[in-house]
Order: structure tokens, then sequence, then C-alpha cells
């Protein structure tokens, strides 16, 4: 006897028949779907190894509250986190404004996704901006620091508050040194921009200044605070001093140790990466609906589709900012 198996027809494709949508979801949604479940796993990984890099060399780690304290408009006032809390609000905001769209996509309200979809790019534009405005800070740097020959970094504070090297450095780099480039050198070679002051000036004004000292970039456990060491203790660390570090890059870093440089680089950067992406797919989607693509199809599902993805892009924000900000 044989078996009869029903085969359910399907003319439009393997997806379109009643019941074998899986969930009632189109192959589209589908997709992203998966796509979304994979790069959680990549960012999952990335911000893990952050974590347990971050658990090994603790004692080394930057101070955020000491790293990201710049709000535009605002020079030299210390405003700690505040304007990632901005960028942080603007991309909460950007998500909100995306449910808003696909809500009238359901409802077939043309013009209101189109001014949805258009508010939710300049938030998205908006974020990205700043997110540049942050790197541009974190490379240039707040105060300075120099690196000893056992690669410690030393900071400088005085009355307990850290302060810059021009705070009491005077003068121009006395040593005559200048940055090499193609024009005065070997068109082979080259190099970063170099610091402002030189290893020999900032000893001559640590001397100089008595009110001044020197902490260390490890932190003391008891206090949750950087070690500050005496006028001696400081001048013979000093004395060992190599390089004068303005910023921060991927081999040297003025707030500590040089891997977050490294992390925050790289994970903020390819996050900041699938932003200009969805800004991108925005972009296209919101000149479909003023066309009126999609009130020809009679659905807005490419609007639910990208929105799927732009909650993903925030969601995964709320985590970065998590790590490297508030914790």
């Amino acid at each position: 006897m044989e078996a009869n198996i029903a085969i359910p027809s399907d003319s439009k494709g393997t997806w379109s028949g009643g019941g074998v949508k899986p969930f009632g979801a189109s192959y589209g949604k589908m997709m992203m779907w998966f796509f979304i479940v994979s790069d959680a796993l990549t960012f999952s990984g990335f911000l893990a190894a952050y974590g347990l890099t971050r658990f090994k060399f603790i004692d080394s780690w930057p101070i955020a509250d000491e790293v990201f304290t710049h709000f535009p408009g605002l020079h030299g006032v210390h405003a700690p986190m505040y304007y990632v809390a901005l960028m942080t609000f603007i991309l909460i905001v950007s998500s909100v404004t995306m449910v808003l769209a696909v809500d009238a996509g359901h409802q077939k309200k043309q013009s209101k996704v189109a001014w949805y979809m258009f508010a939710t790019i300049v938030f998205g534009i908006i974020f990205v901006g700043s997110q540049a405005w942050e790197w541009k800070n974190f490379i240039n740097g707040s105060y300075g620091a120099v690196k000893t020959t056992d690669g410690k970094i030393l900071q400088f504070v005085k009355d307990g508050h850290q302060i810059a090297l021009s705070d009491f450095v005077v003068g121009e780099r006395t040593d005559g040194r200048v940055q090499h480039k193609r024009e005065n050198g070997l068109w082979f070679e080259g190099e970063g921009t170099i610091a402002n002051y030189s290893v020999a000036q900032v000893q001559e004004a640590y001397k100089a200044n008595q009110d001044v000292l020197i902490r260390s970039e490890l932190i003391d456990p008891a206090t949750k605070q950087k070690i500050i060491f005496s006028r001696e203790d400081g001048a013979l660390r000093l004395a060992k001093a190599k390089l004068v570090v303005e910023g921060a890059n991927l081999h040297v870093n003025e707030y500590g140790n040089s891997i977050f440089a490294d992390f925050f680089f790289f994970i903020t950067g390819f996050h900041g990466f699938h932003v200009l992406s969805g800004i991108i797919l925005n972009i296209i989607i919101f000149i479909n609906v003023i066309l009126g693509t999609y009130e020809r199809r009679g659905h807005y599902e490419m609007v639910e589709k990208v929105g799927l993805y732009w909650h993903f892009v925030d969601l995964v924000w709320v985590f970065v900012f998590t790590f490297f900000y508030l914790v």
C-alpha cells in the first residue's frame, strides 16, 4: 500500500502558501531576523572580549568620567558623560519615530510615513555626527600625559584635579623637533603629529611648579581613584619619561591603558558603520515612500523590515553605552 502525502499547492512560490510562512512572517522579514541574530552574536563576542580584557587590566583601565568630558559649545567646562547621554537619547527617540513610521504604514498613511522616516534619518545623522565629534576629542585628547620607559602613563594634578600640560608648561617646544613630512625628509618615511611639548620641557615645568603633582594610571582598589604620588616620588618617575602623549590612538593613550582605545575605536566604529548603513537604507526607503512605490504595492513591509534593523542598531548601542560609559 502506498501512502498518499498531500502537498499544498503553491503557485506563487514556496514561501507564499497559506500556513507555510513561519510565524506568519514573510521571507524578507525572516531573512532580516536571521541577519539580526547573527549580527547580535558578533556584537556579543566583541563586548565579551572587551569585558574580559577590562577585567584583566582593571587596575589601569581609564575612568569614563575623565575621558568623555566634552560638550559642544562649553569649552573648558567639565561635563562628564552629558553629551554621550544626549547622543543616546537622540538615538532612542529615532526608534520612536521609526515605530510611528511603521504604524503609519500599517494604516497606509503615506505622508505620515514620509515625515516619520525623515525624522528618523535626521536623528540618525545627528547621532553619527556626534559620534565623529566624540572620536575627534578622544583622538586629540584633553590634558596630555607622559609615557615612561617602562610603559606607564603619568598624568598631572593640582588641588586634587587633573590638569592639562598647557596649564603649567609654558612656551613652545624647545628642542627644535618638527614633524617629519615628505617635504622635509625621506619621501617614504612619515610620522604622526608630534606633541606640543618635549619631555625636557615637561620635566622642567614640573620642577618649577611645586603645587603640581603626578598621578599614576593605576587605580587604588580601596578608593577607586588613581594613585597620586608625592613630589619626590613623582620626580623619580618623571625622570623615566620618554614620550609626551596628547590624545589617544592605536599605539598610545593619554587616559591609561592603550587597549581601551583599541576597543573603543573598533566597537564604536563598527556600530557607527551600522548606523550609517541604516541611514542609507532609510533614505532609500524614504525616497520610495515619496514616489508612492509602496502605495502601489498595497503594503509598507519594507518600512517594517528596515525598522527591525534600526531597532536592533539602537538596542546594540544601549549595550555599548553601558559597557564603555557606565560600568
